[in-house]
């Protein structure tokens, strides 16, 4: 080969490198984007999988003969006092506040674990909930959780009350079942700030086990946390929008239709108490969340991802980047989930 000839190869296997090198990474940076935006999605869809599990238990162990138990509640993990006499509902969207509302909606969902739950019996004298004597069979055991509750929840004023089981005294044909509460197991450590006496004819339901799930965001992780035992865990990453809406009907008796979407900021929805509860029928979530990878901007420097920011029921997500948020692509998600035992405990 002549001196020109190889000079020319060469030539030709550097512009070949080059193209070669220029394609490979375009190909690399588009599987980075095309991996990232398809891992945030399916996370989308791993998230609602779990709220709808959630949301369809909420509610169980809390309605007894069409009503709602508890506008109230006592309950303690340990020595830890999680709700002292506060308001209460197994199902509470706390609206985030104007202006930044889209981003910090906070889902709490409460449930017992156990089928039973849906049905409860009557006490057959008055507690002071250190122990329960029953009018018919509770099918507990020592570990469990039991709810005790006033027999009027609206009109009584007696808070409810989480009690772990620690010894049973089975019923004969002259004495009935007897459940005790020692101070020393898990929900009956705590002291609370006033005394509840329990008169004959309250309810008892079996929790067996409490679950408290709670969803918000925190920065852009969207969170789940189990506020009765400090536990979280990152459900998605990049979530710049989070909301929720209770859908509730128009108050006609019987009724199951969804007539409007509420926010949880209006009354009488800020606190869903044993009136309010009784016209929700559906949860809609919607999650905005924003692609991990920036995108190049066009040869001009313009950003070209996106040429809008994303909408959540009717409000302008605001993106977590600001200058340059239209180099990055958003994904909004809605969808709606039934409130099966909310909608069965009323019925």
């Amino acid at each position: 080969m002549s001196i020109i000839e190889l000079m020319i190869g060469i030539v030709v296997a550097l512009l070949v490198g080059l193209a070669a090198a220029g394609s490979a990474m375009m190909f690399t940076a588009s599987q980075r984007q095309g991996i990232g935006t398809g891992g945030t999605t399916v996370n989308v869809g791993t998230v609602l999988a779990a709220l709808k599990n959630d949301t369809a238990n909420a509610g169980l162990g809390f309605f007894g003969d069409n009503v709602f138990l508890c506008n109230t509640l006592n309950l303690s993990v340990d020595a830890a006092v999680v709700s002292n006499g506060a308001s209460f509902a197994p199902l509470r969207i706390t609206q985030g506040a104007a202006g930044d509302r889209a981003a910090t909606d906070r889902i709490d969902v409460v449930y017992s674990s156990q089928v039973h739950a849906g049905a409860n019996v009557l006490l057959r004298a008055a507690s002071d909930g250190t122990s329960a004597e029953l009018m018919s069979l509770l099918p507990a055991s020592a570990g469990q959780a039991v709810l005790l509750a006033p027999p009027e929840p609206p009109a009584a004023g007696v808070t409810c009350m989480v009690r772990t089981v620690t010894a049973i005294t089975p019923s004969t044909d002259e004495t009935p079942q007897v459940l005790s509460f020692a101070a020393a197991a898990s929900h009956n450590a705590a002291a609370f700030g006033a005394a509840v006496v329990y008169p004959e004819r309250s309810r008892v339901a079996l929790l067996g086990e409490l679950r408290w799930h709670r969803y918000r965001v925190i920065g852009t992780d969207l969170v789940l946390e189990r506020p009765m035992d400090n536990q979280s865990a990152i459900l998605a990453r990049n979530v710049i929008g989070f909301r929720a809406q209770y859908g509730i009907t128009d108050g006609v008796a019987g009724s199951t239709t969804i007539d409007s979407w509420q926010d949880a900021d209006a009354a009488p929805f800020a606190v869903l108490d044993s009136a309010a509860i009784g016209r929700v029928r559906a949860l809609r979530i919607g999650i905005v969340t924003r692609s991990p990878q920036r995108e190049k901007p066009d040869p001009v420097g313009n950003c070209v991802a996106s040429d809008a920011k994303p909408v959540l029921f009717g409000d302008v997500v605001e993106p977590d980047v600001v200058a340059d948020w239209g180099c990055y692509r958003y994904r909004t998600t809605t969808t709606v989930l039934p409130l099966r035992n909310l909608v069965m405990g009323m019925k």
